[in-house]
């Protein structure tokens, strides 16, 4: 554990910067990534005790004895020290004499010199914050994901408005699958059409949100076609075209992969997407697709997953991918100074025999981070891990599963671990938690076919997470060890929230949150999201538009759709706590979570390190925001 990296003082800058490199994890040979110049993200909203709860953000690159001072500004504009001594204990405060008309500022102290102020709090005039939408008509607001758009220090949101949708399993017409983005303050920035010849549903729209070039800003990036728009107008390809056939599948036409300018959501950059569906031909036939994927009418063929990994160890690549039932295609590129380019492409089916054992073993979601603590992420692709470099490191060959989780799941074992299920299973791991960096598997469970499964921490009498799964034989709930620790286990086993003041963690299903009584062995219901107006997506998927730590200290928010689709509604916790933790953003593991939560079938975000009861200080990330 590192402690107080640098006392400020009358330390030049230059020295400062030396100073904190020294005492970094770049003085161990690791790699500094460069990541997000957040903002405080002070918010301020009434407070079930009375006056205004006050929350903001620590930062990553921040010393850990940083301490902070609160201003209420007054209407004449004057400000108004609130807190007697520095904050130490929580980067939250309850100002019992606030009201709806009080903006607050903050400003660290940093060796007893208190630094320049915040931007003024973001302040909510009720229990949450609403953006209004431009919801188009037919069309229901769905996954949504953050990134600084406009480099003000602040998220923006970028939301995925659906129409008609299908599984790829289903035929039938969708709508074009459409882009907005949105500030805090509720004004839309943009909007891009992908068009007809994107189909729309869980498994064909995966769009990635991040700084992708190091300009300060993200940008957007996603699969697009013949017909689509960007935000001004200038349509991609021939506006015509129109590939769909009578069942509603894009069997045909040419693929691109687009990089969208987040500011203004202009097409910068576009070429053929890899992998393709077929090598060297446009038009495929169908059996020349069910060779290769296993069917030929558009299913296993147009499995979409995405994400970003920081491949050299310092700047992000962007990982696009195709299949993962039969074939496995998994391609990296590269957005640097306007210029899109192919880093590698890693193929099941390129000829290559030690590649074939990748074949059909990825999940509906990924996971991203570096295993081997070589300072570049890997990319964990369900039961299967590939290097930096696209090389294979290990296949397991327990194959398809539908949740995937990657922390350190057991803080007593070196690195990290991978707690996974297994749909139709042949062998005899159906729930079992794995090493990430060799694929060992360290426990197991039996079971015929496994639909669900959770490892966050939610009993603190037990170090680690726990962990528990849905499938014929399971039973109880399992602490990192695999020992059963209750025949009874909660009530739900989708999500994951850090939402009140201790350190384990909620769980969030659909827009509403539980707290697992451990003494009692049952859910307690403590957040309903009904009492909002608000509403779950995607069927059993039962996700909000995002789960994820965007504002105020380290817990997380929660944004979703209201039941009319005409509002995005943004809640955070206003419990205190006296836990203080830099925001998570500044973790890698999780910052990528975030990134990918929305593919496929929405997974919780997690830590590269362990968060729950009987956690140490976090280790200080080998980032940079320069």
């Amino acid at each position: 554990m590192l402690t107080n990296i640098c006392k400020y003082g009358k330390t030049s800058g230059l020295a400062v910067f030396i100073l904190i490199l020294i005492n970094s994890s770049w003085a161990t040979g690791q790699q500094l990534r460069q990541m997000e110049a957040l903002d405080r993200g002070l918010i301020a909203l009434p407070s079930p005790e009375g006056g205004n709860f006050i929350s903001w953000r620590v930062l990553g690159t921040e010393p850990e004895d940083i301490s902070f001072n609160l201003y209420r500004k007054t209407p004449s504009g004057k400000s108004k020290k609130i807190n007697k001594r520095p904050i130490t204990e929580a980067s939250s405060f309850t100002d019992e004499e606030g009201d709806s008309k009080s903006t607050y500022e903050v400003r660290a102290v940093v060796d007893g010199k208190e630094l320049e102020a915040s931007q003024p709090s973001l302040t909510w005039q009720q229990d949450y914050l609403s953006i209004p939408l431009k919801t188009p008509e037919g069309y229901m607001p769905n996954d949504a994901s953050v990134g600084d758009l406009n480099g003000d220090g602040q998220y923006e949101i970028v939301l995925h408005q659906a129409g008609r949708t299908h599984d790829n399993s289903h035929k039938g017409l969708t709508d074009p699958p459409i882009l907005q983005a949105y500030t805090l303050e509720g004004e839309m920035l943009w909007e891009i059409n992908l068009g007809k010849n994107i189909r729309d549903g869980a498994h064909y729209t995966q769009f990635m949100v991040y700084d992708l070039d190091g300009d300060g800003k993200a940008e957007i990036a996603c699969k697009t076609a013949d017909g689509t728009t960007d935000a001004l107008g200038n349509v991609i390809g021939d506006a015509d075209a129109d590939y769909r056939n009578e069942d509603g599948y894009i069997l045909e036409g040419p693929e691109f992969l687009t990089i969208f300018d987040g500011e203004s959501g202009k097409a910068l950059a576009t070429t053929d997407y890899i992998p393709p569906r077929y090598p060297g031909k446009l038009n495929p036939t169908t059996e020349e697709l069910k060779s290769l994927w296993g069917d030929g009418y558009g299913n296993r063929m147009d499995r979409f997953l995405a994400g970003i990994a920081y491949l050299d160890g310092e700047r992000p690549s962007l990982i696009m991918t195709r299949g993962y039932y039969t074939r496995t295609v998994i391609a990296a590129w590269n957005w640097r100074e306007g210029d899109l380019s192919e880093v590698w492409t890693f193929d099941s089916h390129d000829g290559d025999p030690d590649h074939r054992k990748y074949a059909g073993q990825g999940y509906h979601s990924l996971s991203i981070g570096d295993l081997d603590e070589d300072g570049k992420d890997e990319i964990v692709f369900g039961a299967m891990v590939l290097d930096d470099d696209g090389s294979g490191i290990y296949s397991t060959g327990l194959g398809h599963g539908d949740a995937l989780h990657l922390s350190d799941i057991d803080p007593e074992r070196p690195g990290m671990e991978l707690f996974g299920i297994h749909e139709h299973v042949r062998h005899e791991h159906g729930a079992n938690l794995r090493d990430a960096d060799t694929g060992e598997i360290i426990w197991s469970y039996p079971s015929d076919d496994v639909g669900r499964g959770l490892a966050i921490d939610i009993d603190p009498r037990y170090m680690g997470y726990e962990s528990w799964a849905s499938g014929p034989g399971l039973k109880g709930l399992w602490n990192v060890k695999g020992e059963v620790i209750s025949e009874k286990k909660p009530s739900s086993c989708n999500m994951g929230i850090w939402w009140d003041g201790d350190l384990l963690r909620e769980i969030l299903n659909g827009v509403d949150i539980d707290k697992w009584d451990f003494e009692n062995e049952r859910s307690n219901r403590i957040f309903t999201g009904e009492d909002y107006q608000v509403a779950k997506n995607n069927g059993t998927k039962s996700n909000p538009a995002l789960c994820a730590d965007i504002l105020g200290d380290w817990r997380e928010e929660l944004i979703a759709r209201t039941e009319d689709g005409q509002e995005l509604r943004i809640f955070t916790t206003t419990i205190p706590t006296e836990q203080r933790l830099y925001t998570l953003m500044h973790d890698p593991v999780y910052r990528l979570s975030i990134a990918w939560q929305n593919v496929g079938y929405n997974q919780p975000a997690h830590t590269g390190f362990y968060l729950g009861a009987g956690m140490q200080n976090p280790p200080r990330p080998p980032i940079s925001t320069k």
